[in-house]
């Protein structure tokens, strides 16, 4: 599951941090990322649903759409994914303000 490794270090997350995230050990991350070790079919509907790509996606039985678009590029996490919710909530002239504070970091 090479693209488990690539979707974790590209979320900047260690292994460590992602097996405590679903209950494995650090151990076992690194045993499913070089292929020492299969993940059972709900650690994958979990990884799937935390990066936000298929199951197939992880399993590299298919590439992402179109990897030049923005959209292909872009994998959301769940925290991520929470945050836009959040923001879509607010009204327009606050997401601009909160957009010129970001750029300001």
């Amino acid at each position: 599951m090479k693209n488990l490794r690539m979707l974790r270090t590209e979320a900047g997350i260690s292994q460590q941090a992602l097996g405590d995230r679903f209950n494995v050990s650090q151990q076992a991350i690194y045993k499913y990322e070089n292929g020492l070790a299969e993940p059972d079919i709900e650690m994958l509907k979990n990884f799937a649903k935390f990066f936000n790509v298929s199951i197939d996606f992880l399993l590299s039985y298919t590439p992402p759409q179109n990897e030049n678009s923005d959209k292909a590029a872009l994998r959301l996490t769940s925290l991520e994914i929470e945050l836009i919710k959040e923001i879509r909530k607010l009204p327009l002239e606050t997401q601009e303000e909160l957009l010129r504070f970001l750029k300001k970091l």
